[in-house]
């Protein structure tokens, strides 16, 4: 993180984990779960694209690290799936692209024309980039002519990162391909990894694939999940 983005988080965390902590004590943590998934929800954004809460004042350092890695990948020859949850992250990565000459494609749960994109990325060597929502990817896409991925911003459901990843696991594949998730360093992103791996020889998901309750988690999760 840089010294801005890490002093916002904190400021962040420390009021969210106080409000949690209230809310839980006074409702408890069934009746809580909505406004737990909201402090998360922040956080998480403030961890991956900072833009998004601070006006575009305080800028990701993923997104050079990101752009740094994708012009070596396709320096050789290589193309490249990159998945994210927020749309203002996919805008800053396209623009961080276009900034570059880098042509890529764009994909949403808005967009329309998906079968023309597929092609276009399969066959087309002008485009090596393919940017889309982690949701969006998970669907019955053949993107075989990926072979590095990279997840800009891990979704909590390891499910729906999976179900993305196999995009370019599809029939056909020929080469050995290459996944990556971003973490940022002291935030709940890294937290909630360490979590899952404490967790996954019981559960196989803390949150639901589409982001709306919690399964697993208890107070105690939390509490890990919002500390320092």
């Amino acid at each position: 993180m840089s010294p801005e983005q890490k002093i916002f988080y904190e400021q962040r965390r420390l009021f969210f984990q106080q409000a949690v902590k209230k809310q839980i004590t006074t409702n408890g943590i069934n009746k809580s779960h909505f406004f737990i998934l909201q402090a998360l929800g922040e956080l998480r954004q403030i961890a991956a694209i900072p833009e998004s809460k601070s006006e575009n004042t305080i800028i990701s350092p993923k997104r050079q690290v990101l752009l740094e890695h994708i012009q070596e990948v396709i320096a050789n020859e290589h193309k490249v799936l990159v998945f994210a949850n927020y749309l203002h992250a996919l805008d800053c990565i396209a623009n961080d692209l276009n900034k570059a000459g880098i042509d890529h494609l764009l994909m949403t749960g808005a967009t329309r024309n998906r079968k023309e994109l597929v092609e276009n990325f399969q066959n087309n060597g002008q485009y090596k980039i393919f940017l889309m929502t982690l949701k969006t990817g998970g669907l019955g896409l053949n993107l075989t002519a990926a072979d590095y991925i990279f997840i800009f911003d891990p979704w909590w459901n390891r499910s729906a990162e999976n179900q993305a990843i196999d995009r370019s696991h599809r029939i056909g594949q020929d080469k050995t391909v290459f996944s990556y998730k971003m973490i940022t360093k002291g935030t709940i992103e890294e937290k909630m990894l360490k979590l899952q791996e404490i967790k996954k020889e019981l559960f196989d998901n803390l949150i639901t694939s589409d982001g709306t309750s919690i399964k697993t988690l208890d107070e105690k999760d939390v509490e890990f999940v919002l500390g320092e």
